[in-house]
């Protein structure tokens, strides 16, 4: 854990902000050649990511602010642990439907290429939370690989779950499972195995975190969870019905 990689003069570097990049980046080529593939609109990937950057930035920033106005933290608008997912997936999708509509992309091009870019950009912003020590680590753990953040911006001591990491792999191997099946199934049946795998693995990993339950014995990014997987699972089993009716455009 390093949240500064390194300085020049003024100037920091910081792990969390370089791999929140790193995974627009990928998202952004897998993106671009998906979009290319299934409708010929490749161009539109760099729009499409922008939007979902500056949607999921805001997004994730005011949810998190709405929840710690009291927080001193909260006057600190970069801080890398004043965010939360959930905001950050309401506002990047949402910024993202509207730049789609506007391009006219196709429903199907746009779930496709979502499908795959969401869990490696995902996969790979999580090795920044990793780097920075944001507060997102699991619950006091003796398991060999269990480690401490001491300098991280939310630093604790005690050996703890590396639930950043857990993500991490977790998430690359979604991506590497859909990847495979892209050829194999429709768009929006990869979209909704997308969202159920999505689901599935935050809300198994919240098991491991310290967050507080809020209803029903779940956290509140578990909640989101389940309804990440009751949406997709319910989308996967739309699409397998015989002559559906879909719209062409977002």
């Amino acid at each position: 854990m390093r949240p500064v990689l390194f300085e020049l003069g003024p100037l920091e570097l910081r792990g969390y902000g370089l791999f929140i990049a790193l995974g627009f980046v990928a998202a952004w080529l897998v993106t671009r050649r998906e979009l290319e593939r299934r409708a010929g609109r490749g161009d539109a990937a760099g729009t499409l990511i922008i939007a979902a950057a500056v949607g999921g930035f805001l997004g994730a920033r005011l949810y998190w602010y709405a929840e710690h106005a009291s927080s001193a933290q909260a006057l600190d608008l970069f801080s890398s642990a004043g965010f939360t997912w959930y905001g950050g997936v309401l506002g990047g999708a949402l910024a993202v439907i509207v730049a789609a509509r506007l391009m006219r992309v196709t429903l199907d091009g746009l779930l496709g290429a979502g499908a795959l870019a969401l869990p490696l950009g995902y996969a790979i912003g999580r090795i920044g939370c990793q780097f920075a020590g944001d507060g997102t680590y699991g619950v006091a753990s003796d398991l060999p690989w269990a480690m401490s953040y001491p300098d991280g911006e939310v630093p604790t001591t005690e050996r703890v779950h590396p639930t950043p990491v857990y993500e991490t792999l977790t998430m690359l191997i979604v991506f590497a499972a859909l990847w495979r099946l892209r050829h194999r199934v429709e768009p929006l049946t990869l979209f909704g195995l997308s969202l159920v795998l999505a689901g599935s693995e935050r809300f198994l990993v919240e098991l491991l975190r310290r967050n507080d339950e809020v209803a029903l014995g779940l956290t509140q990014p578990q909640l989101f969870a389940a309804a990440f997987v009751i949406a997709g699972a319910a989308l996967a089993l739309w699409t397998a019905r015989p002559q559906r009716m879909r719209p062409s455009t977002v």
